[in-house]
């Protein structure tokens, strides 16, 4: 007998959990027992979480995390679903995946999303950003083939680049006549609280998001601080760099590389954006350069940091060839519309 039940064991979630990336991602190092409680416990600030398991007779055999935003976006649900390989195809993906439908319409919410390892990272994107499954020759994930099994729709395909720091050695690049760099960890200084949460909110209308049904999110300095909180209380270490106006005194420019607990060799590039009035100056290469030096002084063991852009991002791809990333394979973010 299956059932859908609220969680109250975290370690079967994190096992379950950990055996799935390790199959689709063996290369991304994943969360400790601690690190992933914390996750759990301090979500993303406007957002809620509910966690369920799947039990059959007694074994838990799948997780399900639902994310939901409460500021902007109230109308999706961002969904992770995983499942024991021993356990697939035998039913526990779909009762899972009917309980959150019915728990989306309780909330009144329409739209599911979630991502599923989509295949190599020459697989082409299609002509919105969607895409296929797998590309010519590349084999479908488990969590493709459910998605279009169960008739989600492919919204979005990502890149997941890296770079080997241990090899990236690219030339300081200075920033042009009328900028200075500023850097800092953790929440910003005061006087920047309100250009990085303008920043912040340009990401969803500067970087293509496909098809999902995303709206941007607004970010005040109250919703920079509590992330940065929230990142702290994760156990994280954020490295930030932006370039600062010297004739208005504001900072145009900013971006970020994020490090977890227990994992001194790994880190993630986040955002970089530039505001619009600024580009056309190479502001966002020169900070993402000036940041990676400041992450590995602040972070000597560091090796690899990954990235996601939109595999229609040419831009920012393209910066990123530049800094020494390089696409390892390609992601799809599922929408289901009910």
């Amino acid at each position: 007998m299956l059932r859908i039940v609220p969680l109250t064991d975290e370690r079967a979630a994190h096992a379950i959990d950990r055996t799935v990336a390790e199959l689709d991602a063996p290369d991304i190092p994943f969360d400790t027992l601690e690190g992933y409680r914390a996750r759990l416990r301090y979500p993303w600030p406007s957002q809620e979480l509910e966690q369920y398991l799947a039990v059959r007779d007694g074994a838990p055999v799948g997780h399900l995390e639902l994310g939901l935003p409460q500021l902007d976006n109230r109308d999706n649900v961002n969904m992770l679903l995983c499942v024991l390989p021993a356990e697939r195809r035998a039913g526990a993906g779909r009762a899972m995946l009917t309980f959150a439908i019915e728990r989306a319409r309780a909330l009144g919410r329409r739209h599911l999303i979630g991502a599923s390892a989509g295949g190599p990272a020459s697989s082409p994107s299609g002509p919105s950003g969607g895409g296929g499954p797998a590309g010519p020759g590349g084999p479908v994930s488990d969590g493709a083939a459910f998605a279009a099994a169960v008739g989600a729709v492919p919204g979005l395909v990502e890149l997941r680049s890296r770079l080997d720091v241990t090899a990236a050695a690219p030339a300081d690049v200075p920033p042009p006549p009328g900028y200075r760099i500023v850097r800092w960890t953790g929440t910003p200084p005061g006087e920047y609280l309100d250009d990085v949460g303008y920043l912040d909110s340009r990401l969803n209308l500067d970087a293509p998001v496909g098809d999902l049904a995303w709206e941007p999110t607004r970010v005040d300095a109250a919703r920079v601080r509590a992330t940065e909180e929230m990142l702290r209380a994760r156990g994280c270490v954020t490295f930030h760099t932006g370039a600062v106006d010297e004739a208005g005194g504001r900072l145009v420019a900013w971006t970020v590389i994020s490090g977890r607990a227990g994992h001194a060799r790994h880190a993630w590039q986040g955002i970089t954006m530039v505001d619009p009035a600024h580009r056309g100056r190479r502001l966002g290469l020169t900070i993402k350069i000036q940041n990676l030096a400041y992450a590995r002084a602040g972070r000597p063991g560091l090796r690899e940091i990954d990235t996601f852009n939109a595999a229609q991002n040419d831009h920012m791809l393209r910066i990123n060839r530049e800094v020494g990333f390089r696409p390892v394979d390609r992601w799809i973010q599922w929408q289901l519309t009910d």
